[in-house]
């Protein structure tokens, strides 16, 4: 009985089964504009058919790219964060790269430094730096990085930065409540040190401000469910009828502590999250919220790295409002 072979395809053996040189295996895969049609196709079937898969580090001594982006995620566990990393992979994954994560301690800039240092030493193409505190973008500005680098969840901070609009995320957020003619509103805010935190803080007393509206009591939180489960006794305990919470999962927590406390939602007061997790809408009641885009976000970052969106302005995106049931109409007071 004859033994299955373990050695891998190479490019050899492609060119042997399709009848052409090495050299014109190597352009086929590193997509090389000098190829005729026909032999690009024959060479591609004979990839297919051999189970040839690419090895992505001799790519790279052809090409002196890796094709590879890194990845410096940081506050990882968080809703945000985490579902960009997970796009970011996706997008990469459709314009033919692949991605080297590096988890980091966002509470110091040596932990930061010393994990763009590792991604610059495995050769990536450029890097998306998941930034959402001052002191990340701090360290990049430090360094000398030399490939194109872009960050996210800065709020659109620095020259880097790819945003959804946070500050206007907020004005719609408080906007809303306004509209449905509430004049005390409090906001339940995301820690301090982070940069779209003080963003949509700064957004609800922007649109207040411009309504003319006193700025309700800032109840501070740290994204999580149980700060807002926390901050749902200061809340009764104020003369406010509705909330701006800046996540949805400090809305939820909040919602299930106002319960507890006898206030009902949306009939005593109105709640706006913001984020548009996947579970607002089964929330009890489903949470009125504003969506963030992250998939186009991480495509755009993407592009950017790629060089299929160089010289072109990369605006904020635009955030969402989706209404739900927890917020109620009354009249002005």
């Amino acid at each position: 009985m004859t033994g299955l072979s373990t050695r891998a395809v190479g490019v050899r053996d492609v060119a042997a089964h399709a009848g052409v040189s090495r050299q014109t295996v190597s352009r086929v895969l590193n997509e090389h504009p000098d190829v005729a049609p026909e032999t690009r196709e024959r060479v591609l079937e004979a990839v297919a058919e051999l189970g040839y898969r690419m090895n992505n580090v001799a790519r790279a001594f052809g090409t002196r790219r890796s094709r590879t982006i890194g990845v410096l995620a940081q506050a990882a566990l968080h809703y945000g964060p985490s579902r960009s990393i997970e796009a970011i992979e996706s997008a990469a994954r459709a314009a033919g790269y692949w991605v080297s994560a590096v988890f980091a301690d966002s509470t110091g800039e040596d932990t930061v430094r010393e994990a763009i240092e590792h991604l610059l030493g495995q050769g990536v193409d450029g890097l998306v730096v998941v930034a959402p505190h001052a002191r990340t973008l701090r360290t990049l500005d430090a360094m000398d990085i030399g490939i194109p680098t872009v960050t996210l969840h800065s709020a659109g901070r620095d020259g880097r930065g790819l945003a959804v609009d946070q500050v206007a995320g907020a004005r719609l957020a408080t906007a809303c409540l306004a509209d449905a003619g509430h004049s005390r509103i409090a906001h339940l805010a995301g820690p301090a040190d982070w940069l779209e935190a003080e963003a949509r803080q700064a957004g609800f007393a922007q649109e207040l401000a411009a309504r003319g509206l006193a700025e309700g009591p800032v109840v501070p939180g740290d994204w999580t469910a149980r700060s807002g489960h926390d901050a749902a006794a200061v809340i009764a305990a104020s003369d406010v009828t509705a909330v701006f919470s800046a996540n949805d999962q400090m809305a939820l927590g909040l919602l299930g502590g106002l319960r507890e406390l006898g206030i009902r939602v949306p009939e005593d007061v109105s709640v706006v999250g913001f984020d548009d997790v996947p579970d607002a809408a089964y929330y009890v009641p489903a949470l009125t919220t504003v969506r963030q885009d992250f998939a186009e976000l991480a495509r755009l970052a993407v592009a950017a790295i790629v060089g299929t969106a160089q010289g072109a302005r990369l605006e904020p995106l635009s955030p969402l409002l989706v209404r739900r049931d927890s917020v109620l109409t009354r009249n002005a007071t």
